[in-house]
């Protein structure tokens, strides 16, 4: 069984960046509904035991392509919802370690950083997502996926270490059109110490 990611915050720890019903609502109603469903259709495809990295990255395995399309877009929901939540914390943090030492490697610095994941977030068409990842070799890879995709579904090997999302249902409330101004306050609050714990562990 697939658990949805316990939010660690009261829902109104994120403001004024991310208002309460947003939270309450992506959260509550978006993510939830998404982890439900993929349980749904991992049951009937059988797969409900795989842990959900593995899954995501094996969907070719599942023959029925109506049961392999619901569970790439729930599977995905469900995950990419999870690494959101998981890397957000009130007032953000900094990052430490080997992961800072490999932004200053592959990016130039966290700001240069910033801006990357900032021009590929406001640059996806429609619903989707930008992530940071790590490869097999531990390079930082920044990228962009529509929809719920993300790069274990798309079999690219690389590990999501964090990620924006700049689905509509993430910011609307707040900033209506303005999705630049979100994903700026955004920032903010990413929670750089828990990527850089998910760097140490994608490096094993």
């Amino acid at each position: 069984m697939y658990i949805q990611y316990k939010l660690p915050y009261a829902a109104d720890a994120l403001e004024p960046v991310i208002d309460k019903e947003t939270v309450e609502t992506h959260h509550g109603k978006h993510h939830a509904a998404y982890t439900k469903a993929l349980n749904d259709f991992a049951e009937k495809a059988g797969v409900q035991d795989k842990p959900i990295e593995e899954l995501l990255s094996s969907l070719g395995d599942i023959a029925d392509p109506a049961l392999r399309q619901a569970i790439r877009n729930n599977g995905g929901g469900f995950y990419n919802h999870n690494l959101y939540f998981e890397t957000l914390t009130p007032g953000g943090s900094a990052p430490c370690g080997k992961f800072a030492e490999r932004v200053e490697k592959d990016f130039g610095s966290l700001e240069l950083l910033k801006e990357k994941l900032t021009e590929l977030a406001l640059s996806q068409f429609g619903s989707g997502w930008a992530f940071l990842s790590a490869d097999p070799d531990g390079k930082l890879i920044a990228s962009k996926s529509p929809n719920q995709d993300n790069p274990l579904s798309e079999g690219s090997g690389n590990v999501p270490l964090a990620c924006i999302d700049v689905w509509e249902h993430a910011y609307y409330l707040k900033y209506k059109n303005l999705r630049a101004d979100y994903v700026k306050a955004l920032l903010a609050l990413i929670d750089w110490k828990k990527v850089s714990e998910k760097y140490e562990e994608a490096l094993k």
